[in-house]
């Protein structure tokens, strides 16, 4: 049964989802002017998932997902300072400038990366639920994944450790369509990636990654089977990345006609016209949240811009859990 949202959600959404979206056309922005460097996979586009997720989920669960991490980092609560200082490599960064765009990391907003081989977090995000379910804990962990790495073996092994155990996990496929720049109708047979669970016995569902709606009702009844200890699901959210893979990414595998029809869903653009329409909030109540988000961005560039570099003393740092690891020379 659809739960029906408040206004006070509808506001949290917007501005969430105006944040994320602002953050990375920044980012994009500045990856040109070479301010950040390395590999760096936008968000824009796939806003509704991280905000249909955040109101469906507790503070104490945990998130983990792949490389195109920016906006669940930041919903999770990592701020865009040190998420912005991250991408520019500095030391006050959430992973302290060594891991750049693909690792942002929060032990304490209980985001658990940011992983740049495709797959691995499916099994790690496995080895913290079953954390959770040693303690005996009532939290859930929430993994991501993209439509690319439902192809790894990764992903069958841990299915079936998971079903096995009845480990309280979400996995969630962001299926944006294109792995890199290959369709899901080119990797595999079975187009509808949600009946992979199949196999396993696994609760699937399908869900329109389009409507932060949609999201949040799909991903709490998941969360709440897991929380009774009914074991864990998947989610095929079915959404789609605005810009291309990467920032090298020229983005031939696709019509413009394409792009166009999913922008025509745009998730801010349908949130913003539910809180006009259906709440009166006004012009000016909206253009405040717009100069706040801007603001905030505009801030986390300073901070990322005034932020120091790593000491090199730092270099060996937190590789190692031995602090007189034998192998490391001074």
């Amino acid at each position: 049964m659809a739960t029906k949202f408040s206004k006070e959600t509808y506001l949290y959404w917007y501005e969430l989802m105006l944040l994320l979206r602002r953050f990375e056309e920044k980012t994009g922005q500045l990856y040109g002017m070479q301010k950040i460097r390395g590999f760096c996979h936008l968000y824009i586009g796939q806003e509704a998932v991280a905000a249909g997720c955040m109101t469906a989920t507790n503070p104490d669960d945990k998130f983990i997902t792949a490389y195109r991490d920016h906006g669940l980092a930041i919903a999770k609560g990592i701020s865009a300072k040190a998420c912005m200082a991250e991408l520019y490599g500095k030391a006050t960064g959430c992973s302290k400038g060594k891991g750049g765009s693909m690792h942002f990391f929060g032990v304490k907003e209980n985001f658990f990366g940011g992983h740049g081989i495709v797959g691995a977090q499916i099994g790690t995000g496995a080895g913290l639920a079953f954390a959770e379910k040693y303690r005996n804990s009532n939290n859930v962990v929430l993994c991501f994944f993209g439509d690319g790495a439902a192809r790894q073996g990764m992903l069958h092994e841990t299915f079936n450790m998971a079903m096995l155990w009845q480990l309280p996990v979400v996995f969630i496929c962001e299926n944006n369509q294109y792995a890199m720049g290959t369709s899901v109708a080119r990797t595999s047979n079975v187009l509808d990636i949600y009946k992979l669970a199949d196999a396993y016995d696994m609760p699937s569902d399908s869900i329109d990654g389009m409507s932060p709606e949609s999201v949040h009702n799909g991903v709490l009844r998941a969360v709440n089977r897991a929380r009774e200890k009914g074991g864990p699901t998947l989610l095929e959210i079915k959404t789609y990345r605005y810009k291309g893979h990467s920032m090298s990414d020229p983005q031939k595998y696709r019509t413009k006609e394409e792009l166009e029809e999913y922008k025509e869903k745009d998730p801010i653009e349908h949130v913003q016209k539910m809180l006009t329409s259906q709440f009166k909030v006004t012009e000016a109540e909206i253009e405040a949240i717009v100069e706040r988000v801007r603001a905030e961005v505009e801030e986390s560039v300073k901070f990322a811009e005034e932020s120091p570099w790593p000491d090199d003393s730092e270099l060996l740092k937190d590789v190692y859990v031995q602090a007189d690891y034998p192998f490391i020379v001074d």
